[in-house]
């Protein structure tokens, strides 16, 4: 099968599968793994090349709701009538079952069902290391500095705080993603920052950019040793690469 995805998690998703070489083109900002590298690409998740997509003949495109703005990519693929599926995962819940999706949409189930279960036990056996831990660190995550946007409830990485045995601090907020300020921060008193930018590579990332705010004094529980700088493509992204980053996180905090 010639198989299109149009955006990173996607890609990953294929790749956990074991199914990259069935990938003919894939979305710029997809990095992951390097059999990628050399394949076509078809511009920006947020705005893909549809005609270059269509000249390709793709039997199936992995479309994606992930990122608001997505949903112009689904309309464009049902106009031109080119087969495809969306994937929208809000939860590692559904991160395991867009694994067994995908396969039955690519007519290897067994292949699915294996993968979904090497993810859960993977998941299970850090959550039994998380749930020993004797503290459980408050952990404020930072997805932008300005204005400032962290993950609510709703969110996968309240869950990876949970199973490395912390939590968030914004779990009270019953959204997805939440714009807050600097205030509401210093007010919940974290025990670790954890800068993880959208779109932006881990060495570009400064904690000065913390450390000058104002008022940042007044978290008593954090030192430079406490921000810690983490790859986006780890915690950002809804995709089997989470329990990557889940299991690097387990480390760094206890």
């Amino acid at each position: 099968m010639r198989i299109i995805s149009i955006c990173p998690s996607n890609t990953e998703l294929m790749e956990y599968l074991g199914l990259t070489d069935l990938l003919v083109a894939v979305d710029d900002f997809s990095d992951w793994p390097n059999a990628i590298a050399n394949l076509p690409r078809l511009g920006p998740d947020l705005s893909i090349d549809m005609d270059l997509l269509e000249k390709l003949k793709p039997d199936l495109v992995l479309a994606s709701l992930s990122v608001p703005g997505m949903e112009k990519n689904v309309e464009k693929l049902r106009e031109r009538g080119i087969p495809h599926i969306v994937l929208n995962p809000q939860s590692l819940t559904d991160i395991e079952q867009d694994l067994i999706i995908t396969a039955d949409a690519l007519n290897v189930h067994e292949r699915g069902i294996e993968a979904a279960k090497l993810f859960r036990s993977r998941l299970e056996a850090v959550k039994e290391i998380g749930s020993i831990m004797a503290e459980k660190p408050k952990l404020y995550w930072e997805w932008w500095p300005k204005p400032i946007f962290t993950p609510g409830k709703i969110n996968w990485l309240t869950e990876i705080s949970e199973a490395a045995g912390a939590s968030n601090v914004f779990a009270d907020v019953e959204l997805a993603s939440v714009q807050t300020d600097w205030e509401d921060v210093l007010h919940r008193q974290p025990d670790f920052i954890c800068l993880a930018w959208v779109g932006v590579r881990k060495k570009k990332v400064q904690k000065s950019v913390v450390i000058k705010r104002d008022g940042f004094e007044k978290l008593t529980n954090i030192d430079d040793s406490r921000i810690l700088i983490l790859e986006e493509e780890l915690y950002c992204r809804p995709s089997p690469r989470l329990l990557d980053g889940l299991e690097k996180l387990v480390k760094l905090i206890h």
